[in-house]
């Protein structure tokens, strides 16, 4: 069976989300219920076929009558007792069927088709999966991006450090600013620390879910951009065929339909051959007392018309099943529409909000630099120092998470959309 394959950056990776999805699907233990319902199809299917072969019965009977078959007249020269009360048999009778109304086929279309539903419900309770994977992996790379922004605050404070101290030499400074920039340096190292913890549990917690001795946040790349088309969105925002609750409720219609057509089957007549051999007292002469075997054989028409009863109810039983699969997939078109454009237009909010990022963080770098050659000046203090280095690692920290989150919205959309399947998603994502 084909598995997720989500085109990733030119970049390779250890490990890509694509592969990430792969592998939380093949290590998810609901996956080898496919296996089982396999199983159980062909179990069932070559039971059904089975009623076509000869079928063997035995019965054996005691009885005792209140009256039994005399003659109401005497005939000269013949003698009759009268049959026994009580009447033995042992009947062995062999029946090979020539049709049976379409029965066979009518439960064979039938375990397909709930074989079919049983296997789409799978596959819905494992596509919940790729949400879990989304959020895990970029859990992970925007805990990186906060690592890697604190590592460069913290070369920066190391940086401004140096600085303030040769500023203190020279006596344009005080120890309290030097100890200032030094209180900086601990809040960077905590905040590494508190942020690395956290990468590490996330990253347990995907080796698990991946079936995994262990997952290296290094191995993570960050994925390219993903195309609108690739998550099924359009103007109407449909998810027709895509996602695979719409295809369960395919599957249970045509559940629906097979149950009737196994309705139907049981109100047409069966016709078959049967053979019966036995042993009793009386045989088939019953004037003839005492244990005799016999024989007998012919052709039989069976035609039960009691499911015409309740056909009424039960076509109606049926048609209230195909109202609740109408409302069930309406209900989640709809909310997978509300969910569809809040994901589209979060998209769109982060884009937005990049192209202003880098602008930004080109100022605040001048303004740092301004504010470095105050320092050297002696015209501002270290605290406003420290206030412009913040504004600028805060800037970058922003765009550095904006990016990841921006990918974890695209990918979001994707799965929303239905994009998440056993195919392939192309590229170019750019409106």
């Amino acid at each position: 069976m084909a598995f997720v394959a989500v085109l990733s950056g030119a970049v390779q990776a250890q490990l890509t989300i694509g592969e990430c999805y792969r592998l939380a699907r093949e290590n998810y233990p609901l996956v080898r219920r496919y296996e089982l319902l396999e199983h159980t199809e062909q179990f069932n299917m070559e039971n059904a076929r089975k009623a076509f072969l000869p079928q063997l019965s035995f019965s054996a009977q005691a009885s005792w009558q209140s009256d039994v078959t005399t003659i109401p007249f005497e005939i000269p020269g013949i003698t009759f007792d009268g049959m026994e009360r009580d009447q033995y048999q042992i009947v062995l009778e062999l029946r090979q069927m020539i049709y049976d109304g379409g029965g066979v086929r009518a439960r064979r279309e039938a375990v397909k088709a709930q074989s079919l539903a049983e296997r789409q419900q799978t596959e819905v309770d494992l596509y919940a999966l790729y949400g879990k994977v989304n959020e895990l992996y970029f859990g992970i790379l925007l805990y990186n991006a906060r690592l890697e922004q604190a590592v460069l605050l913290r070369e920066q404070l190391e940086r401004n450090l140096k600085q303030v101290e040769a500023c203190l030499r020279r006596g344009v400074v005080g120890k309290a600013d030097v100890d200032a920039v030094r209180v900086e340096q601990i809040n960077a190292r905590q905040t590494e620390l508190s942020v690395g913890a956290a990468r590490k549990a996330y990253c347990e917690v995907l080796a698990l879910l991946l079936g995994k001795d262990s997952v290296e946040p290094e191995d993570l790349v960050l994925p390219d951009s993903l195309p609108m088309a690739a998550a099924g969105v359009t103007q109407q925002f449909s998810v027709q065929g895509q996602r695979p609750e719409i295809r369960l409720f395919e599957a249970q219609e045509a559940q629906i339909e097979a149950q009737r057509h196994t309705l139907y089957s049981g109100l047409r007549p069966t016709l078959g051959l049967f053979m019966q051999g036995g042993y009793g007292d009386p045989g088939l002469n019953m004037l003839k007392g005492g244990f005799t075997p016999y024989y007998m054989g012919g052709i039989r028409l069976n035609w039960n018309i009691s499911g015409l009863y309740t056909l009424r109810n039960d076509r109606r039983v049926f048609d209230e099943q195909q109202r609740q699969i109408d409302v069930a997939r309406s209900t989640f078109l709809f909310n997978n529409h509300l969910e569809q454009r809040q994901a589209f237009r979060e998209v769109e909010r982060l884009r937005a909000l990049m192209k202003e990022d880098d602008e930004l963080i080109r100022l605040r770098g001048n303004i740092r630099e301004a504010a470095e050659a105050k320092l050297e000046k002696g015209t501002i203090t270290v605290t406003d120092l420290l206030g412009e280095v913040t504004a600028e690692s805060n800037a970058r920290l922003a765009r550095a998470l904006r990016l990841v989150e921006l990918r974890r919205a695209e990918y979001e959309l994707l799965r929303v959309g239905g994009g998440v399947s056993a195919g392939e998603t192309t590229q170019n994502i750019d409106p």
